[in-house]
């Protein structure tokens, strides 16, 4: 499965939303493989060809969502990106990817919070249970799809910033991802 290749099929090169995506994902991928690669050296067992496919594939939805300065004109709100990536990827057959759609939003989200916030979403669990998963749902918190953000990486501190405006609960899973998955000088 070329990841790359799956993403073109929805997203025709040259579009705004296959520039946005691409930029992003590859982002994504470059830090999550980075912290995988790291994980396996000190000698934890971590999926790197997983990490890198479901990378690239964790924001597929986004074309059928209402974002339009991403290129992107569905009818969807933007939260369901989540959803509706893992309902593409599951039909392409790539369930345990899917999975990495639907938990990625923020640092996942439960359903609790779903029905609390009244959330566009199913109300069921969505958050990262596995390492891979994790390791990608840390990795793309560090970087925006905006395309005036695109090429910057938020700092840690901008990360918790912007986590707490979710609530003050979601930052300390951000510190204890950071502590293990944060490079080392």
């Amino acid at each position: 499965m070329d990841p790359i290749r799956l993403l073109e099929e929805h997203y025709p090169p040259g579009t705004l939303a296959h520039q946005v995506l691409l930029r992003h994902s590859r982002a994504v991928a470059a830090l999550a493989v980075a912290v995988a690669g790291t994980l396996r050296q000190q000698g934890e067992t971590v999926d790197l060809k997983f990490v890198e496919a479901a990378a690239l594939l964790h924001d597929i939805g986004i074309l059928h969502t209402d974002a339009p300065t991403l290129g992107c004109h569905g009818p969807l709100p933007y939260l369901a990106h989540g959803i509706k990536g893992r309902e593409m990827l599951e039909a392409a057959g790539l369930p345990r990817h899917a999975l990495v759609c639907e938990r990625h939003i923020g640092i996942g989200l439960s359903a609790e919070e779903i029905l609390a916030q009244q959330l566009p979403l199913p109300a069921r669990d969505m958050l990262p249970l596995s390492l891979e998963e994790q390791i990608i749902t840390y990795a793309d918190l560090f970087f925006s799809k905006t395309p005036t953000e695109a090429d910057r990486r938020r700092s840690p501190e901008q990360v918790r910033a912007t986590l707490a405006r979710f609530g003050a609960e979601k930052v300390p899973v951000f510190d204890a991802w950071h502590q293990r998955f944060a490079p080392r000088p």
